[in-house]
């Protein structure tokens, strides 16, 4: 799937009510930092139609959570693997995994660089 070399972002995209099976599958492959992120978006999940206040409304933008874990002594395909099992539904509408590399990392409190950062 992906070169596992040197430190990887893995974006997720995926419902908000997975977000804790997410976390769980996350801490099992040892990756237990992440950071989320609300948002809303759209892809191939149908859009809903709705009524208020006797007007027809279309809501095609849904809420999502974004799940972005940076990996570099595990491999960024189990991270991916555990965020697929874990927000998977079989349903449209389940989400998304991104795999990027990243070119530097330093850590705030020590000033540590690179994989040392991570």
């Amino acid at each position: 799937m992906s070169d596992n070399d040197g430190i990887k972002m893995v974006m997720a995209v995926i419902r908000p009510d997975k977000l804790a099976d997410v976390k769980r599958g996350l801490a099992e492959v040892g990756a237990p930092s992440l950071t989320v992120t609300n948002v809303s978006g759209r892809g191939s999940q149908p859009a809903k139609k709705g009524q208020w206040r006797g007007e027809e409304y279309t809501v095609d933008l849904h809420q999502k959570v974004k799940v972005e874990c940076i990996v570099a002594d595990i491999p960024a395909d189990d991270v991916v693997e555990a965020i697929r099992e874990a927000a998977h539904t079989g349903e449209p509408g389940d989400g998304k995994v991104f795999v990027l590399p990243v070119d530097s990392a330093v850590q705030v409190r020590t000033g540590k660089e690179g994989m040392d950062a991570v």
